[in-house]
């Protein structure tokens, strides 16, 4: 029911803008968050967006490069990603929940299958 897509190998510095399209189900009233998982390592909370899009929240670390938003008549969200870095390198992932916003994966009921994002130095 949400599916990712716009990843890809992009090098150092480049942006690249995700998708997270919603299926079968209206999921205009849900918040919308991104996470990512790089290899050997726990999945982490990237940004969340509040239904209205009116409220958006980041992880510390990729504020002022990554900015989420929404269009709610396409029933699409989007993580756009500027200057990328090797640390970037990621499955990332949107989920979808019916409230409010929330930095916990465990709070998502809905996921997508994930894009790939790899940063080359």
């Amino acid at each position: 029911q949400l599916v990712e897509s716009g990843g890809g190998l992009v090098q150092a510095g480049g942006s690249l803008r995700l998708s997270c399209a919603a299926s079968g189900r209206d999921f205009t009233y849900a918040s919308v968050g991104w996470f990512r998982q790089a290899p050997r390592k726990e999945r982490e909370f990237v940004g969340v967006i509040s239904w209205d899009g009116a409220n958006t929240d980041y992880l510390d670390s990729v504020k002022g490069r990554f900015t989420i938003s929404r269009d709610n008549a396409k029933n699409t969200v989007y993580l756009q990603i500027r200057s990328l870095k090797p640390e970037d390198t990621a499955v990332y992932y949107c989920a979808a929940r019916v409230g409010g916003p929330s930095g916990s994966s465990y709070d998502y009921k809905y996921w997508g299958q994930g894009t790939q994002v790899t940063v080359s130095s």
